[in-house]
C-alpha cells in the first residue's frame, strides 16, 4: 500500500502564504483571533510564525484572545515541550 500523502519538510512559506492565514475563519463559537493564531501556530515553523504574528498584530488583532474554555494560544503553546520559541514570539507580541 502506498501513502496518500507524504510528509513535507522544510516547505517554503512565502509572505503571501503566511499572510493567507489572516483569512482563516472560525467555524464555531471560537473567537476568530484565537482560531487564526492557533492555526498559524499549528502550521508554521517558528520563523514563519513570527512573521505571521507581526502581520496579525499590525491588523489590530489580539494575541490574548481566548477559546470557550478560557485558554489563550500562549497557554496552549506552553503545554508543548518543544514550543519555547513560539512562546517567546507571542510574549514579545504582548501575550500574557
Amino acid at each position: 500500500m502506498r501513502k496518500d500523502k507524504e510528509k513535507v519538510l522544510d516547505e517554503v512559506w512565502t509572505d503571501d502564504r503566511v499572510k493567507s492565514f489572516l483569512q482563516v475563519r472560525s467555524y464555531d463559537e471560537v473567537e476568530e483571533d484565537f482560531h487564526m493564531l492557533l492555526k498559524a501556530y499549528q502550521s508554521m515553523r517558528a520563523e514563519d510564525f513570527e512573521k505571521f504574528v507581526g502581520y496579525f498584530t499590525a491588523e489590530g488583532r489580539s494575541v490574548n484572545s481566548r477559546n470557550p474554555e478560557g485558554q489563550t494560544v500562549l497557554g496552549i503553546v506552553r503545554e508543548h515541550r518543544r514550543s519555547g520559541e513560539y512562546a517567546e514570539i507571542l510574549i514579545r507580541a504582548g501575550a500574557e
